[in-house]
Order: C-alpha cells, then sequence, then structure tokens
C-alpha cells in the first residue's frame, strides 16, 4: 500500500554537495518525490522538530548540528515507505549501516549522519505537516 514519508537531508550531506546523489538513491529505490524545499532551520524551529528527543543527552548537539546549514527536506512516497526508508538510510551509525545504504555511502559519523527518516507512519504524518502543507505535495 502506497505511503507517505519525511526525510531530511542534514547539513554534512547538503554541504558536502551529495543532496543530489541522495535524492538519486532514493528515487532509484522506488520512492516518488512529492515535495521538495531547501531551508536553514532556525533553533526554534530545530527545537520544535526534534522535541520527542528533548530529555536526550545528544539533544542540544543535535539542534546545533541542524541549524549549522542548509537542509533539504523532502515528502516521499511509495509502498511500505517508512520501513523502506529506514531499511535505505542504514544503521545511524555509519560505521554499522549495511553497504550501499545511504549513510554507508555519505555519513561520516553517528551524529553527522547525511540523513533524517521518519519512524512510524503516524510520525511521519506530523513530520510532512511541520514542513509541507497539503497544497505543496504534488501527486498527492
Amino acid at each position: 500500500m502506497s505511503e507517505q514519508t519525511l526525510t531530511i537531508i542534514k547539513p554534512d550531506a547538503v554541504a558536502a554537495g551529495n543532496a543530489g546523489k541522495i535524492l538519486a538513491h532514493l528515487e532509484g529505490e522506488g520512492f516518488r518525490i512529492l515535495g521538495l524545499k531547501r531551508l536553514h532551520l532556525s533553533r526554534d524551529q530545530a527545537r520544535a522538530f526534534y522535541e520527542v528527543h528533548r530529555e536526550r543527552p545528544f539533544y542540544d548537539s543535535l539542534v546545533e548540528f541542524m541549524t549549522s546549514g542548509p537542509v533539504m527536506a523532502a515528502a516521499l512516497e511509495r509502498d511500505d515507505a517508512v520501513a523502506g526508508l529506514r531499511r535505505v538510510m542504514g544503521a545511524t551509525n555509519p560505521e554499522e549501516a549495511d553497504e550501499g545504504t545511504i549513510r554507508a555511502l555519505y555519513a561520516s559519523s553517528i551524529e553527522k549522519n547525511s540523513i533524517h527518516g521518519s519512524l512510524s507512519p503516524e510520525n511521519a504524518a506530523l513530520e510532512l505537516a511541520f514542513f509541507f502543507s497539503r497544497a505543496e505535495l504534488i501527486g498527492a
């Protein structure tokens, strides 16, 4: 069944010039891009987006990293999109990511891991609404 999810190409991957390669990789895995934005998150936006991690020890460094440069937010669609994206991204730690996954190819560390993906269909709906209005999702 067709499903939607959100991905964010993180500042490290954008700065390294890998955003296009990552988007091409995702399209090669059967994802349709319904919406795409390049933006520089403010501290308030990053704090709000990652609110779920507020109590975690890495929260402040995550907010700092995600505001360090431009990101690319993309609304994606395909069958089993949430789980499929998680597989294509690879493990959070690129040293543990399977060969050929986005993090194995483009991430430099557990913190600078090149890409974000929604954790569940419910989480995806909230995250998509954070970045995109329904009118901005072409083909939805």
